[in-house]
């Protein structure tokens, strides 16, 4: 056996033994409290509307169309398409630093000395000019000895994975701002649907005022009063036309339009979701897209640690170099052939303490990941008990709000009735009546927008979206 093969039969044994002593940590779920993160829900049942197909919770085939079109040309969506593939990038350049590097260098240099510098005597003639031609390929490899790479590579991994779920959570408050802005807009029409139809009766009392005061049931306070309580409906309709001339620009945005007119359906064929199954709270692990992202996030600075441990060792790098070098180019491919191979360990000894805080800074990023990634938990389980209660609150407003509704439009009339046939009441009881009745007619409204957009709201808590 020659000497060489015997070294390098010593190198492999040396980097055999070494491989075993890895100082990284193989990366496991940290505990979460997953468990019980929904408000007074105790049930066991998986099913989740959470896992429901978008299209499927919404059925208005107008909205399902503007989903269609937001999901294609959002720019916040595609920007996070972007963003992975610099990661995928970043990760096919993690998997290239376990292979060597290679270099090619071609080169033609040229030396002149001096005589004085070489001390030759005077009348020696020698050429102390000289051309070196030289053409080479040299190597170089660091062995993974104590898993540097590897974590590298799996915190690359752990980035491109965090940059997907970021995408689905994109896409999952991008398919719920789009349904919220819609249904805010069919709500505002339907408001201003209400508030022209009572401008339009009140003219109406106005000039029923004016032919009573004239047959001297009401006083001339009457007619005024009347007519005060036509422009108080009447000014809020710019407000009105003003919230939906915005509603439509926000919805325009989200679809990557310039702002402008959004068709759309109306409000009473809107039919909310009745059955709001939420699953268990552990679900929200693997459903909600947000969640994973920052698993995903502490999982790369876990990896990241690693990394940070290996700086403390002693770094293995063989290098090889071999080509054609001549003093002549005559020469060149004859007896010019030069090789060299080279391996070295690198350890630390003093380095101004860069190792002890390059690892300091790690574990305190990876403690921040972890606290995040615990805080996402934990903010997830409070936004769907948040909004099974905003759905509850607006159904129980709903029944009481019907009720209302009903009273003050019979409210409205007996009162009308006794202005027009009796003394037993006066224009005041019907403009309080008026006036409540239009209130109420618009909350309305905001009870059925509540309970539209606390599914919707609901859907994206449980991660829905992005199926």
């Amino acid at each position: 056996m020659t000497k060489f093969k015997k070294h390098t039969l010593l190198f492999m044994l040396l980097l055999l033994g070494a491989a075993a002593c890895r100082v990284t940590k193989q990366y496991e779920r940290p505990v979460v409290p997953d468990q019980g993160l929904y408000r007074d829900v105790q049930s066991t049942d998986t099913n989740s509307i959470g896992l429901m197909r978008w299209d499927s919770l919404f059925t208005d085939p107008v909205l399902q169309t503007l989903v269609r079109e937001g999901l294609e040309k959002n720019l916040d969506l595609r920007s996070a398409l972007e963003r992975i593939k610099s990661a995928d990038a970043a990760l096919r350049q993690s998997r290239a630093a376990f292979l060597p590097s290679l270099n090619a260098d071609v080169s033609v240099t040229d030396n002149k000395q001096s005589r004085a510098a070489l001390n030759f005597p005077p009348g020696i003639n020698i050429n102390l000019e000289t051309q070196t031609y030289r053409a080479q390929l040299s190597t170089s490899w660091e062995a993974d000895i104590w898993g540097k790479l590897s974590s590298g590579r799996r915190a690359a991994l752990a980035t491109l994975l965090q940059t997907e779920a970021a995408k689905r959570a994109i896409q999952t408050q991008l398919v719920s701002a789009i349904a919220n802005n819609y249904y805010a807009l069919l709500a505002l029409d339907k408001q201003l649907a209400i508030t022209e139809e009572t401008i339009r009766i009140r003219i109406q009392d106005v000039e029923t005022m004016r032919s009573l005061k004239e047959g001297a049931v009401v006083n001339g306070a009457a007619v005024v009063q009347s007519e005060a309580n036509r422009y108080a409906a009447e000014v809020t309709v710019p407000d009105l036309k003003q919230g939906i001339r915005e509603t439509e620009n926000a919805l325009s945005i989200l679809l990557a339009r310039a702002p402008g007119t959004i068709v759309r359906g109306k409000l009473e064929s809107q039919v909310p979701l009745t059955n709001l199954e939420t699953g268990v709270s552990s679900q929200l692990l693997k459903n909600r897209p947000d969640v994973q992202q920052a698993e995903f996030a502490f999982r790369a600075s876990f990896e990241n640690t690693n990394v940070a441990r290996t700086f403390f060792y002693p770094s293995l790098t063989l290098t090889a170099g071999g080509g054609l070098s001549s003093l002549q180019l005559q020469n060149f491919f004859s007896q010019s052939i030069f090789y060299n191979i080279v391996g070295g360990l690198t350890q630390p000894i003093f380095n101004r303490g860069l190792n002890k805080a390059r690892l300091r800074t790690a574990q305190a990023n990876q403690q921040i990941a972890y606290n995040d990634f615990q805080q996402s938990l934990l903010n997830a389980g409070n936004e769907v008990s948040n909004y099974l209660y905003a759905y509850q609150a607006a159904s129980d407003k709903q029944q009481s709000r019907s009720r209302q509704i009903a009273s003050l439009t019979k409210a409205v009339e007996y009162t009308k009735e006794l202005l027009r046939y009796s003394s037993a009441t006066n224009y005041t009881d019907v403009l309080t009546s008026e006036q409540a009745l239009l209130a109420a007619q618009l909350a309305g409204v905001n009870d059925q927008l509540q309970k539209l957009q606390a599914v919707v709201n609901l859907y994206r808590a449980l991660g829905g979206g992005w199926q």
